[in-house]
């Protein structure tokens, strides 16, 4: 086929491409959030969301770093970033030419029978040859289309969304560990407030005895006051098993031994001071969550993929060479008459497909129109997410405001009525029923004291975990 044929069949492979029907237009609007938070704070606080996190426990600093340095999740996710810039590397060295370098040494052996068994005299055919080649190579195909310009953005975008997943990674694991430092300052608060219960206990059962020997109060006193005590033995029993468990968490998100976690844990100390929520819009949610920017990433990838999917219609054209060095002696590869080229140019392109590139169209749009409703399912989810915290810190604030408050004025009434007891102004009955009911309200004001810190952890999150590096 001449050069004036090769024109025209490109000419036509390339008209019936570009009167193809483009790539379907998918709409990918922005998600509309509203304009402000129910429950979040009605004064500008201007505090900064980090301070959200327990940082003032050695505990924590100290697990955190741990856990940034050597968590197997966080090498994973960053093994994953690595993955994806280099497959956009290889998409973009996919637009560049392939050249290439062989050598060779190719030995032949003809029968001579094969050219007749009479030759012309002064005609001799040599039947064994050796050849020797060197050649540089090239390949080009020249992206007049931009699909694989398109297949580079799809890439690049996919490295926007797994170092957004490896963020969400890191944020997830300092989230549980902040929790988990909480969880252990709280156990100790109750342990505390458990053991206050239980010399209470024992020091009014002492002193029913006391009472019991004078003659002066039934035995059953003290066998009441001493069963109040055991009541405070078994409920601090049953914290060991959350101490354990709350180790053995530890161990999972630091990457460090039971030994070492406990050496931690025995730094710091819990800080009575509730960090003020800081108000922001939820609008802020699709620049800072790492969740929303990776789902937004994959939709731009997805995107890509279908411009180069669409691409696929039109021809593809490409530019070869060689040029190199063939003789039929080692002596003679380096003459001038050694060298040799070739130079091609080709064009490639679907004439009747019978609905084949449609179909990949049609499915890559079907994974656009997926991605996109899961960046939308993302976004309101996280709406929902930081709703919740800020409701849960409000809510978690006023318990604790009130547990504290009731423990305050149990224990004083328990006071009381032991005061009135001794001077024999109150039955027994009246001071142990204050006792009981004085019992257990440090440790619930401990645990509403936690409930508060770990709701801040959540809403820190929620909000997307701004403040670290």
């Amino acid at each position: 086929m001449n050069a004036r044929a090769i024109l025209i069949a490109g000419s036509v492979m390339m008209t019936g491409a570009c009167a193809s029907a483009p790539a379907p237009d998918i709409a990918t609007p922005v998600p509309v959030l509203p304009a402000s938070y129910v429950f979040a704070p009605e004064a500008d606080t201007n505090a900064a969301l980090v301070s959200l996190l327990p940082f003032e426990d050695a505990a924590f600093d100290r697990l955190a770093a741990q856990a940034l340095a050597s968590s197997p999740s966080l090498a994973e996710a960053a093994a994953r970033v690595e993955q994806a810039r280099a497959g956009a590397a290889r998409a973009g060295a996919e637009r560049l030419p392939t050249i290439g370098a062989d050598g060779s040494v190719t030995g032949t052996r003809t029968n001579p029978g094969a050219f007749g068994a009479n030759l012309p005299p002064g005609v001799a055919f040599d039947s064994e040859r050796v050849a020797y080649a060197a050649n540089v190579t090239a390949r080009w195909d020249l992206d007049l289309f931009g699909r694989l310009k398109a297949q580079e953005r799809a890439a690049i975008a996919r490295i926007d969304a797994a170092d957004a997943s490896a963020r969400a990674v890191k944020i997830a694991l300092l989230a549980e560990i902040a929790a988990s430092v909480i969880d252990w300052r709280t156990l100790q608060a109750r342990e505390a407030a458990l053991r206050d219960d239980l010399a209470s206990a024992e020091a009014l059962a002492r002193l029913a005895g006391v009472r019991e020997r004078a003659g002066i109060a039934p035995g059953f006193d003290r066998v009441r006051a001493e069963g109040s005590a055991s009541s405070s033995l078994s409920r601090l029993a049953a914290l060991e098993s959350e101490r354990a468990r709350i180790i053995g968490r530890l161990v999972t998100l630091a990457a460090q031994g039971g030994a070492s976690v406990r050496s931690a844990l025995a730094q710091g100390q819990a800080g009575q001071e509730l960090p003020v929520a800081p108000r922001t819009l939820p609008s802020a949610l699709l620049l800072n969550r790492p969740d929303v920017l990776a789902a937004a990433a994959t939709l731009a990838a997805e995107d890509a993929e279908l411009a180069a999917t669409a691409r696929k219609r039109f021809p593809v054209i490409s530019l070869s060479g060689a040029i190199g060095l063939l003789a039929f002696g080692i002596g003679d590869l380096f003459n001038d008459e050694s060298l040799v080229g070739s130079l091609a140019a080709g064009i490639a392109g679907p004439l009747l497909d019978f609905g084949r590139i449609q179909a990949e169209i049609d499915g890559v749009a079907a994974e656009k129109k997926a991605a996109f409703e899961a960046y939308r399912g993302t976004a309101y989810t996280a709406l929902g997410e930081a709703e919740t915290a800020y409701g849960l810190v409000a809510s978690a604030d006023n318990e604790a405001q009130t547990a504290f408050a009731e423990a305050e004025s149990l224990r004083r009434a328990a006071r009381l009525a032991n005061t009135r007891y001794k001077s024999g102004l109150a039955d027994f009955l009246t001071v142990l029923e204050a006792r009981r009911a004085a019992d257990s309200s440090g440790e619930r004001a401990a645990l509403a004291l936690g409930r508060a810190k770990r709701a801040r952890v959540l809403l820190w999150q929620a909000l997307g975990g701004s403040g670290i590096s």
